[in-house]
């Protein structure tokens, strides 16, 4: 008989390593590959969905740091366009150191837009036909399987 204060003792359980370690079924082993294979594939998707949204912020304030440097770029131009005036007006009067000033920017925009349009003349020779890679690939194909 046991005291109130004491507690029955249990005969003690053998040691893991003691047990003969019992087979899994195929069914098992099975189940077990299917659940850590869905855990796996989980996690990758999961790690991929906060790299891609790490990679969209990060591109999103850098595409903000390229605007507003292209913007403060024109006031750039704007500011050099104003020194060109004022540094030939010590030597012309005002309105004509302004419209040369206005003629060679005509120049520039001139040879500009005729180089543009030259690249867009150049790029109709260029005519996209998806049709005639997709019918190479499927005699690709038909080859193939002939042989």
């Amino acid at each position: 008989m046991t005291t109130p204060t004491q507690r029955p003792t249990r005969p003690e359980a053998a040691p893991q390593s003691a047990r003969p370690a019992r087979e899994r079924t195929v069914g098992e082993l099975v189940a077990t590959l299917s659940e850590k294979v869905s855990t796996v594939v989980r996690s990758e998707i999961q790690l991929a969905i906060a790299q891609a949204t790490e990679k969209g912020k990060n591109l999103g304030i850098g595409t903000g740091f390229l605007a507003a440097a292209g913007v403060v770029g024109l006031y750039l131009v704007n500011v050099l366009l104003a020194a060109a005036i004022l540094g030939l007006a010590t030597v012309l009067p005002g309105w004509l150191a302004a419209l040369i000033v206005a003629a060679v920017l005509l120049i520039v925009i001139l040879v500009l837009a005729l180089l543009g349009k030259k690249k867009f003349d150049a790029s109709k020779k260029y005519v996209p036909a998806p049709q005639e890679g997709f019918k190479e690939d499927v005699e690709a194909v038909k080859k193939g399987m002939q042989q």
